[in-house]
């Protein structure tokens, strides 16, 4: 597979403008604080769950499986790669500040994957990357809601792991795997009301990224080195380590152009969402984020020139 440039840059315009509208949303005070945590919580528990569950193919085959399983492998391996990175680099020397030091190391562990990577995977490398993403992103979801949400609450209770069993993105992934992978076709009346709600997960988190950057001091943020170092050491270092390990482990070139494209998107608006509901603060969260996603459109592109 190749990514055609020019359609790539249509495709991260496209997403700009969305992100742009839910800046002036949210500095025109059209989006409340209130709003913006509601229309988080849904994003979290229906409408990614509905795309996730609807990203599988309908029809069941060899070819795809191997795929799949594939970007499964893969994306655990990237995910211990860069959880290990992060712990490494994002140290008690380099960052006292505990927060920021584990708001850092989920940083380069979790960036946007779902609510940036889908419609950036889809437009890019059509319906065979769909299935290295969703292999990838069964890693992913995994990783996300049990060690992201350690990183702020930093014990193994009941809690965490009931979050990690029940969560509905990791359910809705295994189900809809369990379903491609037996062959099971489901009725029209079921599959096109869950299309309709997943659909809406793109437009509504590039919103809700808009929203937290409208909060954010975009001017005083590059002065805070530490945030601006974790934003370049995630977009620059993620997709080159991906890149390289995938590539000596010799996976198909589909998985490794997946994975790395992914790796070069900016931090998860997980982030911020996390450190609100599990820490009860934002902290320097939706900065981080901000400064990242400001970032990644020159880093991304780099990338993008450089290894593909």
């Amino acid at each position: 597979m190749q990514i055609e440039l020019t359609d790539f840059y249509i495709r991260l315009g496209s997403i700009a403008i969305i992100i742009v509208l839910g800046f002036l949303l949210g500095k025109f005070k059209l989006i409340s604080e209130k709003t913006n945590k509601d229309l988080t919580n849904l994003l979290l528990t229906i409408f990614m769950p509905a795309s996730l569950f609807m990203a599988f193919p309908t029809t069941y085959s060899e070819i795809h499986a191997n795929i799949f399983f594939a970007g499964l492998i893969g994306g655990f391996i990237v995910m211990f790669t860069v959880i290990l990175l992060g712990k490494i680099i994002f140290n008690k020397k380099l960052y006292k500040d505990k927060n920021l030091r584990y708001e850092s190391q989920f940083a380069l562990a979790f960036n946007n994957a779902t609510f940036l990577g889908y419609p950036i995977v889809v437009n890019t490398f059509g319906a065979t990357g769909i299935l290295a993403y969703c292999g990838f992103i069964v890693a992913f979801n995994i990783a996300l809601f049990s060690y992201g949400i350690w990183l702020f609450q930093r014990k193994i209770t009941w809690q965490l792991i009931r979050s990690v069993i029940f969560n509905p993105n990791i359910i809705a992934v295994l189900l809809g795997m369990t379903i491609f992978l037996l062959g099971i076709q489901l009725p029209t009346i079921i599959t096109e009301p869950i299309s309709y709600i997943g659909a809406a997960t793109t437009p509504l988190s590039l919103i809700c990224i808009g929203f937290m950057l409208s909060r954010a001091s975009l001017l005083g943020i590059f002065k805070k080195w530490r945030l601006a170092l974790t934003a370049l050491i995630q977009l620059i270092l993620g997709p080159l380590a991906t890149f390289g390990l995938l590539k000596l482990l010799n996976f198909p070139s589909e998985v490794i152009e997946v994975c790395t494209l992914i790796q070069a998107l900016p931090t998860a608006t997980s982030l911020g969402l996390f450190a609100v509901k599990y820490r009860g603060d934002a902290g320097e969260s939706a900065e981080l984020v901000s400064i990242s996603t400001i970032l990644s459109v020159a880093t991304m592109p780099l990338m993008v020139l450089l290894l593909f």
